[in-house]
């Protein structure tokens, strides 16, 4: 609980009071609350983090959650130190990417950090916490994997019933034909001017061509 004396601090869209640089005696519990929209109210947060013992609360409004790198949370990262625990209302305040989170926490675990969630009574201060933490990395791990496995399954699919995956060519074969022909008698430069293209397509066709025919 924070105490009458040592009240706390809120610090909105990651701006901090450059007149009190920290000294760190002690171990901190520094909250971070996020807001999508600035209509939107964070007194909840507020209370919840106070209450859970936090000293300064890091805020961002009118921030999506699917980045990692947001004012209000990179300047709580660079406040932490050894010892000290982030601390947030519910996980999806700190992102929306089970792997995002999985490897915030897990950054957080290599310099000394514990994490704590108080809606989800996540704390890897604690067995229980940790334990769930490694739960939670295996299921973004399985997670990815089934993606991965959906992406591959997708492209098979779509190979056997004739399309083609990937960027459409930036020129036609009738027009890579034509380019052919003219590399005979022009730059690279010149030929992509004459398709509207980069001159690296020229130089891509002029690869393959050799690769193919060794001339």
């Amino acid at each position: 609980m924070t105490s009458n004396k040592e009240k706390t601090r809120f610090v909105k869209h990651g701006s901090i009071d450059k007149k009190r640089p920290r000294i760190h005696t002690q171990p901190e519990r520094i909250g971070y609350a996020r807001v999508s929209t600035d209509g939107q109210d964070v007194a909840l947060q507020r209370d919840s983090l106070e209450r859970a013992g936090c000293t300064v609360i890091y805020e961002d409004s009118g921030v999506s959650g699917t980045k990692f790198s947001r004012p209000g949370l990179d300047k709580a990262l660079q406040r932490l130190q050894q010892g000290d625990t982030l601390v947030v209302w519910r996980l999806d305040r700190l992102g929306r990417s089970l792997r995002g989170l999985v490897d915030l926490v897990h950054n957080l675990g290599q310099r000394g950090v514990e994490f704590h969630s108080i809606t989800e009574v996540i704390d890897t201060g604690s067995p229980g916490g940790v334990l769930v933490f490694h739960m939670m990395a295996a299921l973004a791990e399985f997670e990815r994997a089934l993606i991965s496995d959906r992406t591959r399954a997708g492209i098979v699919a779509a190979r056997a019933r004739g399309k083609k995956i990937g960027r459409k060519p930036a020129l036609t074969e009738e027009e890579q034909n034509s380019a052919i022909k003219m590399m005979e008698t022009q730059s690279a430069t010149d030929i992509a001017r004459r398709f509207n293209v980069h001159p690296r397509t020229i130089s891509r066709l002029r690869a393959r061509v050799f690769d193919e025919t060794g001339e």
